[in-house]
């Protein structure tokens, strides 16, 4: 019974969860809320578990609040917000993230070492490094071994320097969509945005290079007249199929 209604709420968020655009600014929010989603986040599903993600909050009473609503093009889910959080992707911190993982399962098999150990330490010792890793011509390298061992059995073919970026940002956005959910389920709404000048956000946040923004998303209590319309989507038939 318990599970059924956990099952029912969890549908309840995903169907009342709409992209809000016009936050209320008299309402309360609490902020700790938002911290709270973020630990949530922080949970979702990530590739090799490399959490190459970072979450930066921006509550109204930051100095760069306005700054960031300036380039995110004043749009209103920025301007109305009560906290702005920035998603940026780290793929660079890719060597201290392996480290992490591979402590950490040294540490979890210290006692009984065996195959698991062995298969889990090669992947963060040697494939993770592999895939991760910028040579000059690596990127086009891994892509011809990939396609050589595809010839004789099934092989990961997005190797490249640009499917390992695309990667790290699906993962991102699983974080991103966490959070969204848990925001939902606080009573609170939320609005991701891609219209924003990533350049000059990184400069305000301080960000190296190497780093990219992934969305940033509005949050507090939204208005009514922030959702804009009724919920559009096409027909299951046209995007669900059974093979």
């Amino acid at each position: 019974m318990t599970e059924n209604i956990q099952e029912i709420g969890f549908f309840d968020i995903v169907k009342n969860r709409r992209s809000v655009r016009i936050f209320d600014q008299e309402t309360p929010f609490d902020h700790q809320s938002v911290q709270k989603c973020l630990e949530a986040a922080t949970l979702a599903p990530n590739s090799s578990n490399m959490q190459l993600w970072e979450f930066y909050r921006i509550p109204e009473s930051s100095p760069l609040k306005d700054q960031i609503s300036n380039l995110c093009m004043r749009q209103k889910a920025a301007t109305t917000a009560r906290e702005l959080v920035v998603i940026v992707t780290r793929r660079d911190k890719w060597k201290s993230r392996a480290a992490a993982n591979l402590a950490y399962i040294k540490e979890t098999y210290k006692d009984t070492p065996g195959k698991k150990q062995k298969q889990a330490e090669a992947y963060y010792g040697n494939l993770v490094p592999k895939l991760y890793s910028k040579y000059p011509f690596w990127s086009m390298t891994k892509q011809v071994i990939s396609w050589f061992m595809s010839l004789k059995r099934p092989m990961v073919r997005e190797v490249s320097e640009a499917d390992v970026r695309v990667s790290v940002h699906k993962s991102a956005a699983l974080a991103a969509m966490t959070f969204m959910f848990a925001m939902k389920a606080e009573g609170y709404d939320t609005c991701p945005m891609e219209g924003f000048d990533s350049a000059r956000v990184k400069k305000l946040l301080n960000l190296p290079k190497a780093a990219e923004i992934n969305m940033i998303i509005g949050c507090g209590k939204g208005l009514p007249e922030g959702t804009y319309g009724k919920r559009f989507r096409l027909p299951n038939e046209e995007v669900i199929f059974k093979v």
